[in-house]
């Protein structure tokens, strides 16, 4: 059976499976989501996640939920496929868990909140609070300082390779820098140099081709 990811192209959570599922050279069905109906509030998808948010992944008869698990599971049950997203090894897949962590917790925490206001609110025709972004842009770029530390270590967040906790900062990276905020990844030479590595990534050209439709 067909690997199917419920979504909308837009959205964050569901361009970061599709990153997964495209480095990892997998066939897959994207079965389109209306948000603006309010489609992911009632059946059939609320039987997929009943949250009520996108997305929702099929692989035959395993149905998932939750954007970071649902990359974690394709990494690790699709390992020998396209590009190795985890290590192997227990101590290197250790550190690429502390920083899958900082990116949920740190790193999203702030630059969400950013993007939000600067992106999502002015397509939907909302006034923009810059008094949020003022103190969500103050937090990120305490991030930024200590990635700018990390990065001089290593070429990647989680170690030398390219893994999970480099390809979840995407989308909301992507988004970013379609804004002043990009400002702040360029003042600092180590992370901006990463964030144009991960960016120009063919399997992140192939997601951001679909969001242009």
């Amino acid at each position: 059976m067909a690997i199917k990811l419920y979504g909308h192209p837009f959205s964050p959570a569901a361009q970061r499976v599709r990153a997964c599922l495209e480095e990892k050279e997998l066939q897959y069905e994207f079965e389109f989501v209306d948000l603006s109906s309010g489609q992911h509030k009632k059946e059939p998808f609320i039987s997929l996640n009943p949250f009520g948010v996108v997305p929702a992944l099929q692989d035959g008869d395993l149905t998932l939920f939750e954007s970071r698990a649902v990359t974690q599971y394709i990494a690790h049950n699709y390992a020998d496929k396209g590009t190795p997203l985890v290590p192997k090894d227990p101590k290197k897949m250790a550190v690429v868990t502390v920083w899958l962590e900082v990116e949920s917790q740190s790193f999203d925490a702030a630059a969400s909140k950013i993007s939000f206001e600067l992106v999502v609110k002015p397509m939907l025709g909302m006034p923009v609070d810059e008094s949020v972004v003022a103190a969500h842009e103050e937090k990120l770029a305490s991030v930024l300082d200590i990635y700018e530390s990390r990065l001089c270590e290593s070429k990647y967040i989680g170690g030398d390779a390219y893994s999970l906790a480099d390809l979840h900062h995407l989308p909301v990276v992507n988004s970013l820098f379609r804004t002043k905020i990009k400002a702040l990844f360029e003042a600092r030479p180590h992370v901006s140099a990463w964030c144009e590595d991960i960016l120009g990534r063919p399997a992140w050209q192939k997601v951001v081709a679909t969001m242009k439709h």
